[in-house]
């Protein structure tokens, strides 16, 4: 090494080590800024640095592979993996959304019957979503809607913003999406319009929905709908929730006197759907998010990189 070299060295290490400018390093060894540049880059090519780039698109590319190897046996064949801040939750969302929204948009046409749930995660994708000159499209509510309307990211307010991207017409569920008594529902179901949108549900071309987890703070777990036993039997053998039906590790119902009160499309005929986009992200929902995708709910998975990362590993 001769002196050159142990100048450039120097210079590199003040430069990228202690974070000095170009100016700060002339300073700091005595010689002119044209100079300092010089020996940056001569210790670039004499391999004393090595620069790598970590391009979010570029890694999320590279789980998105792996999550369609992993999965793909399953039905899924599209992932598009997010990239967010470490732990900003509302970052998060946003992203998800609009990551959602273009997926949503890019397959939804003319005529389609669009099969929509609702919840934090929908309420994001519905903001997300770009006025979009289609013909014919109907909206549909896959499952019941909430009692109280507090919360702007209720049923009612995230159809509409599904019609009014897709210049769509709105088939509702005027209905809670759990009901108190098993009976009661399966009478209000019999009803011939009632019957009818629910049909329409199970006939969709498209269905876009998010995954829940069953802490004590997940929207489905604290509308006021279950019972205290039934919260704490949901926390012990669900994973998660797809369109407020709880299944368990297995992908099994996991609690069928809850599932028989719950209004909406059933897994069966979720994961029977043409067209099924999953728009979900949050390390806590990981497992539920994996259960899902082995139970063939998913042929879209829209998911942040941590997640997508926890999943596949």
């Amino acid at each position: 090494m001769d002196e050159r070299d142990e100048q450039a060295l120097k210079a590199v290490k003040l430069y990228y080590e202690a974070g000095l400018s170009q100016a700060e390093v002339a300073a700091e060894i005595g010689v002119s800024r044209p100079t300092a540049a010089r020996l940056l880059a001569h210790a670039k090519d004499r391999g004393f640095v090595t620069i790598e780039i970590h391009d979010p698109r570029e890694q999320g590319g590279e789980i998105s592979t792996q999550l369609l190897e992993k999965f793909g046996q399953y039905g899924l064949t599209d992932a598009r993996v997010v990239a967010t801040a470490r732990s900003d939750q509302e970052q998060l969302l946003k992203e998800l959304g609009r990551a959602g929204a273009e997926v949503l948009e890019e397959r939804v046409k003319d005529g389609d019957l669009l099969g929509v749930s609702w919840g934090t995660t929908m309420f994001a994708v519905a903001r997300a979503l770009t006025p979009t000159s289609r013909r014919g499209v109907e909206i549909v509510q896959l499952k019941g809607g909430m009692s109280y309307t507090e919360s702007s990211t209720n049923d009612i307010e995230t159809i509409n913003l599904f019609c009014r991207a897709f210049d769509a017409y709105a088939r509702t569920l005027p209905l809670p999406v759990i009901f108190d008594n098993a009976e009661t529902k399966r009478v209000v179901e019999k009803d011939r319009h009632i019957k009818q949108l629910l049909e329409l549900g199970a006939h969709t071309d498209i269905v876009i929905f998010t995954v829940g987890h069953t802490h004590v703070d997940a929207l489905t777990m604290s509308l006021g709908y279950l019972s205290e036993e039934e919260r704490e039997q949901l926390s012990r053998v669900a994973v998660g929730d797809a369109c407020s039906r709880f299944y368990t590790r297995d992908g099994q119902i996991a609690l069928p006197s809850v599932d028989e009160r719950t209004v909406g499309i059933s897994l069966d005929a979720l994961a029977s759907r043409p067209t099924r986009i999953l728009v979900a992200g949050g390390r806590w929902k990981a497992e539920a998010i994996e259960v899902a995708l082995r139970m063939g709910l998913a042929t879209h998975l829209v998911i942040d990189r941590e997640t997508a990362q926890d999943i596949v590993d």
